[in-house]
């Protein structure tokens, strides 16, 4: 099986079905969402890609250079790869939708990728941050996109969870928020939404 540029975990679903890739945390692997994804949609592909960064041993998509603070070159790298790799899966297996879901790192190069490149259809982000203002992004149109977050989260700060919400209404994307009263766990709630929002 080609690796497409990451070492990844895959589960073939129905020919001409939806695709979904799960993007894990900082620290995190392929295992972290892999199961998950799989209950969440049981007919889909599911793809799960090994962050190709290390952290002081720690798995990441792209590079930063302190807390919230973003090694941007890196990011633009890590966006075009992941983007290709996005695009080879969804071809190969032939998918009807093009469907994310990120948690915290993960949900970093999901967004990033939906601000560069659009690509995916639906998508779940857990507790992102994206920590500057984004282009405008016309492809965003129509793109149904669940936002879950804390709203005491000291890693992703809720004014900056909410601007990225705005910004993707402002693109004409479908967006929903979902928010706990805790940090930057993930709360039944949030689970709990992910389930309704995949269901429709």
């Amino acid at each position: 099986m080609p690796d497409h540029g990451y070492m990844h975990k895959l589960k073939a679903g129905s020919p001409g079905g939806p695709i979904l890739f799960v993007f894990h945390g900082t620290g995190g692997d392929e295992n972290q969402f892999f199961d998950f994804g799989a209950q969440l949609l049981p007919k889909a592909t599911v793809v799960s890609p090994r962050g190709d960064v290390s952290e002081h041993g720690a798995a990441r998509f792209f590079r930063r250079t302190g807390e919230g603070v973003y090694d941007m070159a890196d990011l633009a790298r890590a966006t075009e790869k992941m983007a290709g790799f996005v695009k080879a899966l969804a071809s190969e297996y032939e998918a009807s939708e093009i469907i994310g879901l990120g948690y915290s790192n993960g949900a970093n190069i999901l967004a990033n990728v939906l601000i560069e490149e659009g690509l995916f259809d639906k998508a779940v982000l857990m507790h992102p941050l994206i920590p500057f203002r984004p282009k405008a992004n016309a492809a965003l149109a129509g793109r149904k996109i669940l936002i879950t977050a804390g709203e005491r989260d000291p890693i992703c700060p809720a004014p900056l969870t909410q601007a990225l919400g705005d910004y993707l209404s402002q693109q004409n994307a479908a967006v929903e928020l979902k928010w706990h009263s805790g940090g930057h766990d993930i709360r039944q709630n949030e689970i709990a939404a992910t389930e309704e929002f995949l269901r429709v």
